[in-house]
């Protein structure tokens, strides 16, 4: 009788035992769960369609099926995970086209990342195309590590890496292919 009673006494400690330890694992599933940074949006925006104006001019017009604002974080940005279509005006009024498949916006640093079937149209004919760009609002720059392909009028430049002002008056090339003449 003893014996039954022992093996008794071990079954209820064991069971016992393990029901605690699954209460305080659901309980640090909880703990965990409740140290998690909420990562959603302040703001969303669908069929975006934003005019900007300067004196009385349209200077540039960003379309894109939704925007989301994360400006409530410590690091605030604007995400297109849509992409943009991004129409832009010089003083003559000539217009040059952006598209990308998907963008971000960093207010705190002023970079725009464009990524995914990047291709920049000029008023003139000039065309780049790439994976991914980066625009330095505050110094009117884009550059990009990442293979690309810039057209103009006769010629055709490929590679990977290249830096150019926003008007492409100053390129920087880092390898480059193709034909290019001087």
């Amino acid at each position: 009788m003893q014996e039954i009673l022992k093996s008794i006494c071990k079954a209820f400690l064991f069971y016992s035992f393990l029901l605690i330890f699954m209460a305080c694992e659901s309980n640090l599933n909880e703990v965990r769960k409740s140290n998690q940074l909420e990562f959603s949006p302040v703001g969303e925006a669908k069929d975006f369609n934003l005019k900007y104006t300067d004196s009385g001019k349209i200077k540039a017009i960003l379309i894109s099926p939704q925007m989301l604002d994360y400006s409530h974080l410590e690091f605030p940005f604007t995400e297109f995970p849509k992409g943009i279509e991004l129409t832009i005006y010089d003083d003559f009024q000539n217009k040059s086209f952006v598209t990308s498949n998907y963008a971000v916006s960093y207010s705190a640093s002023n970079i725009i990342d464009l990524s995914g079937k990047v291709k920049i149209t000029t008023h003139d004919g000039k065309i780049l195309e790439t994976e991914q760009l980066y625009y330095d609002q505050s110094n009117e720059w884009f550059f990009t590590q990442k293979k690309y392909k810039f057209t103009d009028k006769s010629n055709v430049i490929e590679g990977i890496g290249i830096d150019f002002s926003k008007d492409f008056k100053t390129l920087d090339t880092q390898s480059i292919t193709g034909v290019y003449s001087i």
